[in-house]
């Protein structure tokens, strides 16, 4: 019997073929296929590998949110604590410095060849100088704060021009007042006529171009810190929504790990959780906290200290309106109305049915201001001082309103008293009242010195909620990166071990 012998494949026929260059091509060009198939989502390792992407994308989103998000708190303290905010109350001196550069020209020019009345020829000089040293740089830092905006450059270089034109003209009524040598009270009409040309370029042109300075860079500071408080309210809802998301994914991976080893925690992933939370949390605590404190260095400080600012600046205008109207007795009626409207912006007392002239206006201002106290709704005047107590609570910053209120009463009784005596037709009684005993000097300098005590308290809490603003954010330009990392690296240390088993 023939044996038919048996077939044998070639040596290396069918391994060859599987181990081939065409063989390993195949199963190459099937792994993009099977991933773009989604194949290896049906594998555990692919499970948790999508997991950990999700969770740092997530820390990635709320790191990237928190960077933006303290970087406009950044920005919001700059500019209301160390940039603009200061530049613009210092730009409310220009106004100040202006109206008082006048007042001290009005007095040197009244007090004729008595230089002693008053404060005196040489310290009215002094603080003429003084204040025009003050007007230059304000309005070099309102040029600053214009930047780009043509106006409000315009408006700017206007009122360097006229201060330069207005220089002029008070030197050569000061010639003039020299060479005449005349009695207090008594200036000759080409003295009068010289000062009316200087300080009608003041009081009309000067004087309202340098309070729209102060106006227009106050608007924009307040629409900056709008803006910017917007973006950090806006990005404390980005990191508690992205912060919620991170978490959401880090217990989906939690219980997606434990329900497939059959284990009960993660520790990696319980700090990758707990870090997490807590970041969010005190990243959405601290910009919560800095959001109160930028508001309380507007509303308590800056708005507060520009206000007062202005009420100082009118308050010495005001005052220098007296002095015109022992001055220049052919405009006596305009300098009294002028003076009216100025204290009217002050303090404006409610009247009832009265007219609302100079006399009402003293009687108004004694009963309602006296009538003042602080914590109460219903404050029965208006003006910048009663926008002031409006807000104001009892503490340091209501006793220095009541000490303020009490000296602008007294500014406004002697007032009251110079203008009887010119009404009496006794010129001599209303500039002892004025210059010789110096009363109403006197009792406005302690006014002044009530009101800037007041914006000296709105000053201190401006420092230091910008202070506190300030240190909050401390070391935040290092803690998001930081916690992000180590959260990162939990994340993965949690997955890692997982993952080791299928090697």
């Amino acid at each position: 019997m023939t044996r038919t012998p048996s077939h044998r494949p070639t040596v290396g026929t069918s391994t060859s073929a599987s181990r081939s260059p065409a063989g390993t091509a195949s199963r190459r060009e099937g792994r993009p296929a099977t991933f773009v198939r989604g194949e290896w989502l049906r594998t555990i390792p692919g499970r948790i590998g999508t997991h950990v992407a999700l969770c740092l994308a997530a820390i990635g989103a709320l790191l990237g949110v928190l960077t933006v998000t303290v970087g406009n708190a950044r920005d919001s303290v700059e500019t209301i604590g160390r940039d603009a905010g200061p530049q613009v109350v210092a730009t409310g001196t220009l106004y100040f410095a202006l109206s008082d550069m006048d007042a001290q020209v009005a007095n040197i020019l009244l007090i004729g060849r008595e230089h002693r009345l008053g404060l005196g020829y040489d310290e009215s000089l002094r603080l003429y100088e003084r204040r025009r040293a003050e007007a230059d740089a304000a309005a070099v830092m309102a040029a600053q704060l214009a930047g780009r905006d043509p106006a409000l450059r315009r408006t700017v270089q206007d009122v360097l021009d006229g201060l330069g034109k207005y220089e002029r003209l008070v030197g050569q009524a000061m010639k003039l007042d020299e060479q005449a040598a005349h009695e207090p009270g008594r200036l000759p009409p080409d003295v009068v006529e010289a000062y009316r040309e200087a300080t009608d370029l003041m009081r009309l042109q000067i004087l309202p171009k340098a309070y729209n300075i102060t106006l227009d860079t106050g608007a924009r500071v307040r629409q900056s810190y709008e803006t910017e408080r917007s973006a950090v309210l806006a990005g404390r809802t980005w990191v508690a929504v992205t912060g919620a998301i991170a978490l959401l994914f880090l217990v989906a991976t939690q219980l997606y790990l434990a329900r497939t080893f059959r284990r009960v925690l993660n520790p990696a992933l319980v700090l990758a959780t707990l870090g997490t939370l807590a970041l969010t949390a005190v990243a959405a605590g601290l910009l919560t906290a800095h959001v109160g404190h930028i508001r309380t260095a507007k509303e308590d400080g800056f708005d507060s200290v520009l206000q007062l600012s202005r009420a100082r600046a009118i308050s010495h205008s005001a005052f220098g309106d007296e002095s015109r109207y022992l001055l220049d007795p052919g405009r006596a009626d305009t300098y009294e109305q002028t003076y009216l409207d100025k204290s009217l912006s002050v303090v404006y007392p409610d009247m009832g049915d009265k007219p609302v002239n100079l006399e009402n206006y003293h009687i108004g201002l004694e009963q309602k201001v006296r009538a003042y106290e602080p914590g109460r709704e219903d404050v029965p005047f208006l003006g910048f001082l009663g926008d002031e107590a409006r807000r104001m609570e009892k503490g340091r910053a209501a006793d220095a309103l009541a000490r303020t209120l009490d000296a602008y009463r007294a500014v406004q009784r002697n007032d009251a008293l110079m203008r009887r005596y010119v009404a009496a037709g006794n010129r001599a009684g209303a500039i002892d009242v004025r210059y010789r005993t110096a009363m109403a000097i006197h009792d406005f300098g302690a006014y002044d010195q009530a009101l800037g005590t007041l914006t000296d308290v709105h000053q201190d809490a401006f420092d230091e909620a910008i202070d506190d603003a300030n240190d909050g954010l401390r070391g935040w330009t290092a803690v998001p990166a930081a916690g992000a990392a180590a959260i990162a690296l939990l994340i993965l240390a949690g997955a890692r071990p997982r993952l080791a088993e299928f090697r």
